[in-house]
């Protein structure tokens, strides 16, 4: 089959799930409000809580939420056939990952920017919201250095990886300065430099790595390569937002969509022969890559470009507290997922338009390669072609980056430039997962000061600049830790299983806000996919706890399994109980998008009108957001 038509079928879905039930949700059951006056303007601090432009917004949401994920578990799920991925992306994006994202992040817009914990905790109770904080900040730090670790692999002793991505972080502060005291607003002029800078770091990164005195001062060992990014997760948390996190967020989106959108350009002209098949022999399971069924291994495997519970702590963590207006809650929820699943598509079809031979050898190591009996097709070609030896490199980033790298080098004129596309691409991939660092520490940061905020009232005001410092430092000490004693590959095999638990913590806890509103009718919305979730990930953790683990006397991971299993099983009855109380108490709302925003139209023009802070807040709101 031609990629093509892959491409075509995930353009139209996705153009059309936004078009029609993404614009569904926002009217009918959110009924989001452009007058309502959102945290950003009634909390602006300069530090966390600072009116950001849409568009930058989308970019640092966007690249905090696109980290591995969609690049890699598509890739590995491609064991079992490019048909099992390809529906979960196309079905799960639409119906459940961008529904996730958007109705969380207007939840958390409503309530004041608060995290799902404290969501959780109005809603539901103390206790509630305490078992969500141990969830939301266990699986922040596994994802955390789940990140750092692909990042380590990708950049240790890569001189060009490492001068490119470095380079990132001083042009996003420059951007940040240029647009806060520069020239203030200018966002056209800001993105140009900053993009244009970018470009040229990226152009730079070979003469550095051929240069004899630069190439030693970017060649890191693994060891230096987590220490930086410890430092690094350290101060993006720890500065305000505006200075680094969120403008090198936007620059990088450029990067990433801009290559996401000429893989698919590349992908049209060049027209590759999807080489895996539909379905493989390991759809059942015995894969070398997976070893569990397609059900339901394919849910945990394809996480970010389906649904991912880790979304949730970007979309109550920095988003709300930046967003100038609740229209933009449907672009930037459910627009930026889908952007995501169409990254998560093109990665699938890079890697399936390898030989199928050719990608197991890629993904397996040697000793199970071999006991399939296949022999490679391409790859000796291949490795000559990128400058080393492909082979047994498992883990999706390798396959992934080869096979973008053959389609670019099939590009008319561009077929002596395989070696560069693939660094290129290794690189590529180096920058998606590094925004997840800043974005994600900071999450980390507001999840560490609310818990400790309990005992200590002081330290829960992310104001408090000692406050922030501490936090910062123990929530990259924490990932940090994992990542130098190297003991991640004990914990990577529940990071997908407990991504998901907390997409099933969020998809309930958005459902009982849902009925607070008094739109039980719509619960539906959620409803669906947080059940179908249930099913399959307990399912999953089932298989790993009692298959897996217990049987090889990981002790720890079945432990770790159940406790995070034992928590979704208290907010998800909590939760239950609370709709079912809701949707008989609370009267049913018919309130449209017009008569809403009539209503609060009102009211700021009464805001306005008074010589009050409130007043002044409201004034900056109008002329800042429906002025433009």
């Amino acid at each position: 089959m031609n990629g093509l038509y892959l491409v075509i079928i995930s353009a139209l879905v996705l153009v059309l799930g936004y078009r029609f039930y993404g614009a569904f949700i926002a009217a009918k059951v959110l009924t989001v409000n452009q007058y309502k006056v959102t945290p950003a303007f009634r909390f602006e601090d300069g530090h966390d809580y600072v009116p950001t432009n849409k568009y930058v917004v989308f970019g640092h949401h966007f690249a905090a939420i696109a980290g591995a994920g969609p690049l890699v578990g598509p890739v590995i799920a491609a064991q079992f056939g490019y048909l099992p991925g390809a529906l979960w992306i196309l079905i799960g994006g639409v119906l459940a990952g961008a529904v996730h994202d958007m109705v969380i992040l207007f939840c958390s817009m409503r309530y004041d920017g608060k995290s799902i914990a404290q969501i959780a905790k109005a809603q539901l109770g103390d206790k509630v919201g305490l078992a969500t904080s141990f969830a939301v900040l266990f699986l922040n730090i596994l994802a955390m250095a789940g990140m750092a670790v692909v990042i380590v692999n990708a950049l240790h002793d890569s001189p060009w990886g490492t001068f490119t991505i470095g380079m990132t972080i001083p042009i996003a502060i420059f951007v940040g300065i240029y647009l806060q005291f520069i020239r203030p607003g200018k966002i056209q002029e800001a993105t140009v430099i900053g993009v244009i800078l970018t470009l040229l770091a990226v152009v730079a990164g070979p003469a550095v790595a051929a240069s004899p005195v630069l190439a030693p001062l970017f060649t890191i060992s693994a060891h230096g390569i987590g220490v930086a990014l410890i430092i690094y997760g350290f101060i993006a948390a720890a500065l305000p937002v505006w200075l680094l996190l969120a403008p090198r967020d936007y620059l990088s989106t450029y990067m990433k969509i801009g290559t996401i959108g000429a893989l698919a350009l590349g992908i049209i002209i060049v027209g590759p022969t999807i080489q895996m098949p539909a379905t493989t022999q390991f759809i059942a399971g015995g894969g070398p890559v997976i070893t569990g069924p397609v059900l339901p291994y394919i849910f945990i495997t394809i996480a970010c470009g389906a649904v991912s519970g880790f979304h949730c702590m970007i979309s109550t963590g920095t988003t709300p507290k930046m967003l100038m207006n609740e229209r933009s809650i449907l672009p930037v929820g459910y627009g930026a997922m889908l952007t995501e699943s169409f990254v998560g598509m093109m990665a699938l079809i890079a890697a399936c338009s390898l030989v199928p031979n050719d990608y197991f050898a890629i993904n397996s190591t040697a000793i199970k390669f071999q006991a399939l009996g296949l022999q490679v097709v391409d790859l000796p070609q291949l490795s000559a072609m990128v400058g080393e030896n492909v082979a047994h490199r498992p883990g999706g980033a390798v396959s992934l980056a080869v096979g973008m790298a053959h389609i670019f080098s099939r590009l008319p004129g561009l077929d002596h430039l395989m070696n560069y596309w693939y660094h290129f691409c290794i690189m590529f991939e180096a920058l998606f997962i590094m925004t997840i660092i800043d974005a994600g520490t900071r999450v980390g940061r507001y999840l560490v000061q609310e818990l400790i905020g309990r005992v200590w009232p002081k330290f829960g005001d992310t104001t408090w600049t000692p406050g922030s410092i501490i936090a910062s430092a123990l929530i990259s000490g924490a990932w940090g830790y994992i990542v130098l004693q190297g003991n991640l590959s004990t914990i990577w095999p529940i990071f997908g299983v407990s991504n998901q638990l907390l997409a099933i913590i969020t998809l309930s806890i958005s459902s009982v806000v849902i009925c607070s509103m008094g739109k039980a009718r719509y619960i539906w919305v959620t409803a669906i996919p947080w059940a179908f979730l249930t099913v399959m990930i307990f399912w999953a953790d089932c298989l790993n706890m009692f298959n897996i683990y217990l049987p090889k006397g990981e002790y720890l991971l079945f432990s770790v399994s159940a406790i995070m299993a034992l928590l979704v099983i208290i907010v998800s009855v909590a939760s239950i109980r609370k709709c079912f109380y809701l949707s008989k108490t609370v009267p049913a709302s018919y309130t449209t998008t017009k008569t809403a925003e009539a209503e609060e139209l009102k009211h700021l023009e009464a805001l306005i009108a008074q010589d009050t802070e409130e007043g002044r807040v409201a004034k900056r709101f109008k002329e800042l957001t429906l002025s433009h």
